[in-house]
């Protein structure tokens, strides 16, 4: 079907948009996208449908005849315990009268089939002419009231649904609304495949949902202007390298963006970094490959969203024309090897410490001397790790060079041992390393010293008066989230440390 959107501000003309089976509108709390899709209600007449299980399930209404209030669920399940009735009188009256018929499949059967499907194991009774429910095979039944929220939205849906006109736009507010993400989705898929006559129109500010909604056109409304009406909104494109559900995240977000590496959980990188950029939207994407694919490809989309995009990645063993590269994309790279190094820059050191009552500059010179003397002890081995990143960037380089046959291949590779000389790349390296180490240049090693274990052995945490090192990230953590004089010293800190003014 052809779907006419509202009108847009500055004059533009609204968007014409084809669907097929569903249609998602997604944006930001306070955007308007409640307000747009009342719009499209309105321009539809009769042929739009609407549902809201938070409407269905907590605002009581008036009966037409003056009765007592009901909610939109009680008054569902009083129509199809009636239309089951009417079906059951006429089944008799045919029989009565001799006729060979059978009993139709009602709209109550499908919903008993549909909830037993959602939640197995458990039945729907007919006793009196009431619909009740039971677990398993406990004797003990009961009412629609003591379902909980996420059962009673499930029941509201499915019964719903049924009573939409053919061919109907169904309009369907928050659709994840009360139910485990885990059912969320198979959910809406089995509830259109029992109207498949319909068209389904989902309003949501979950992005998880709506990147479920496969191939349907998505909606994105930034803002709305109320007076006129007027909305700010547009047509998500397809994208590559980055998924549907990520875009939305984002853009829902209406903030500057900044992927990082790390679990969203678990990692220092999560913990640490909304802390120093508040205002951003920070999304952990797991590996630095995933990173950097990903601020490229938002930045290419720059002129839709209109929003900044940057990427920060650990420095690990990258040399300063990789580091300048990724820079040069919007991929900040700190002067420090890894995300834990950041946590023992002198500045940081210093400020934890006298954050929590210890001598600074004991602190920080005790720590300097280990972490040099640590270094010290794995030189060798770091230089190694060095030149082994360096050898595979430049294989990688220089095996991409074009060779018209295998012969010319061959000839290619046959020279690249001598050519790229790992041994020599090897000393270079260790004569580095031993100038850091005989100078004491502690910014120095911590931009080349990959250890993961360095943060435990250098002791920060106990000289700073923590039980160990996850105490003392904790630390840093709750101190960041407080404006005083130490969190703005760290945080100025870290931002110094990933080239940012």
């Amino acid at each position: 079907m052809e779907l006419t959107l509202p009108q847009r501000r500055k004059g533009l003309t609204p968007e014409t948009l084809s669907v097929n089976d569903c249609l998602v509108i997604i944006g930001a709390n306070g955007a308007g996208k409640t307000r747009f899709t009342s719009a499209i209600v309105d321009s539809l007449g009769d042929r739009a449908y609407r549902m809201s299980a938070l409407d269905a399930l907590y605002n009581r209404r008036q009966t037409e005849s003056g009765g007592v209030a009901q909610t939109a669920l009680e008054t569902l399940l009083a129509r199809l315990m009636h239309d089951e009735m009417v079906n059951l009188i006429g089944y008799k009256l045919a029989a009565a009268q001799g006729q060979d018929t059978k009993l139709r499949r009602t709209r109550l059967d499908s919903v008993i089939s549909l909830w037993q499907e959602v939640f197995p194991g458990n039945r729907v009774l007919i006793d009196s002419g009431k619909i009740l429910f039971a677990k398993g095979f406990d004797q003990d039944s009961y009412s629609a009231v003591r379902l909980s929220d996420g059962e009673r939205a499930v029941l509201y849906y499915a019964g719903a649904v049924l009573y939409a006109p053919k061919g109907a736009v169904v309009f369907v507010d928050s659709p994840e609304m009360f139910l485990h993400p885990t059912l969320t989705s198979s959910l809406w898929n089995r509830l259109e495949a029992m109207r498949a006559d319909c068209t389904f129109c989902y309003t949501t500010h979950d992005p998880e949902f709506a990147s479920s909604r496969n191939g349907a056109p998505v909606v994105w409304v930034r803002d709305c202007d109320t007076a006129v009406p007027a909305w700010d909104y547009d047509i998500l494109p397809a994208q590559s390298g980055i998924s549907q559900e990520l875009y939305m995240t984002l853009v829902g977000a209406r903030k500057p963006v900044l992927f990082i590496e790390g679990d969203s959980n678990r990692s220092i990188d999560a913990k640490l970094y909304p802390l120093i950029f508040p205002d951003y939207t920070v999304r952990s994407l797991g590996s630095c490959n995933k990173v950097i694919e990903a601020t490229r490809t938002f930045n290419d989309l720059a002129s839709f969203h209109k929003m900044d995009s940057k990427g920060i990645v650990d420095r690990d063993r990258r040399d300063d024309t990789e580091v300048a590269y990724l820079r040069r994309k919007q991929v900040m790279v700190p002067d420090v090897a890894e995300i834990e190094n950041m946590l023992i820059i002198e500045d940081v050191v210093r400020a934890m410490a006298e954050a929590n009552g210890h001598n600074p500059d004991r602190v920080f010179d005790r720590v300097r001397k280990t972490i040099i003397s640590l270094f010290r002890a794995d030189l060798r081995q770091q230089a190694l790790l060095h030149t082994r990143h360096r050898v595979k960037r430049t294989m990688e380089y220089r095996v991409d060079a074009r060779c018209p046959d295998i012969n010319d291949l061959e000839h290619h590779l046959s020279g690249l041992l001598d050519e790229i000389n790992p041994r020599a790349i090897y000393e270079d390296y260790c004569r580095q390393f031993h100038q850091f180490e005989a100078t004491g240049d502690y910014n120095a090693i911590l931009r080349v010293f990959n250890q993961k274990s360095m943060l435990t052995s250098s002791n920060v945490a106990q000289m700073c008066g923590f039980k160990n090192k996850d105490r003392y990230i904790d630390g840093i953590v709750r101190l960041l989230r407080h404006n005083n004089a130490y969190a703005d010293r760290i945080r100025t800190a870290v931002r110094h440390c990933l080239g940012v003014e």
